[in-house]
């Protein structure tokens, strides 16, 4: 599912417009990414959690001419499942 995919799946289940729920779906991924920014985690009861990490500087490979490379301490952004989120991907069709 891509994004044109997700706009239309939300404007249909909550009886809206696509341009209405293309204006949600932008506002709900500014907010995450506004939080994370900052430094906070955001947590959706159920589904799960948007967090960062720290990755520290460490040293590499470069595949193409076999060289070591430094990699810079960098911030990566994390998802943990929630209990919800995990039983319904793994719920068994009968």
């Amino acid at each position: 599912m891509n994004q044109g995919d997700l706009i239309e799946k939300v404007a249909v289940s909550a009886s809206i417009t696509k341009a209405e729920a293309e204006r949600a779906i932008n506002a709900f991924k500014g907010a995450v990414t506004d939080s994370l920014r900052k430094g906070n985690k955001v947590t959706l009861v159920g589904f799960g959690t948007f967090g960062v990490s720290h990755r520290k500087a460490r040293r590499g490979f470069d595949p193409y001419n076999g060289e070591t490379i430094k990699i810079p301490a960098a911030k990566a952004v994390r998802f943990a499942a929630g209990k919800q989120l995990k039983e319904a991907v793994n719920k068994r069709k009968k």
